[in-house]
């Protein structure tokens, strides 16, 4: 399953232009711009299952950092400030890393 199946290549495109700019990446925006809010929770949850590159159930802040590559080869990383500020914003649990029902709850919500 890639990315694609899921949402427009157009929309994802979009998406990691708005944030092309050091610190300017707002995950709201982001999930807004690339179509993932109005998705359902079971494709929410395949996109965490793509984005979760070493199939450990989480997104660690070491893939997070990657995020936009994850959409689109070539994007910049994330930088440690977006990476803190994105953990943060889901982590409901305070383990330091984003699991499957925290994604969901943060890109639906």
């Amino acid at each position: 399953m890639s990315l694609t199946s899921i949402l427009s290549a157009e929309a994802i495109d979009n998406a990691v232009k708005d944030c092309q700019a050091p610190d300017s990446f707002s995950y709201k925006k982001f999930f807004q711009l690339c179509g993932l809010s109005s998705k359902t929770p079971q494709e929410v949850k395949n996109v965490f299952q793509i984005l979760d590159e070493d199939n450990s159930g989480y997104i660690e802040e070491s893939e997070l950092k990657y995020f936009l590559q994850r959409f689109v080869p070539g994007a910049r990383t994330l930088t440690e400030a977006e990476t803190k500020s994105f953990i943060s914003a889901a982590d409901d649990d305070n383990d330091g890393r984003i699991g499957a029902e925290e994604f969901q709850t943060m890109v639906l919500s």
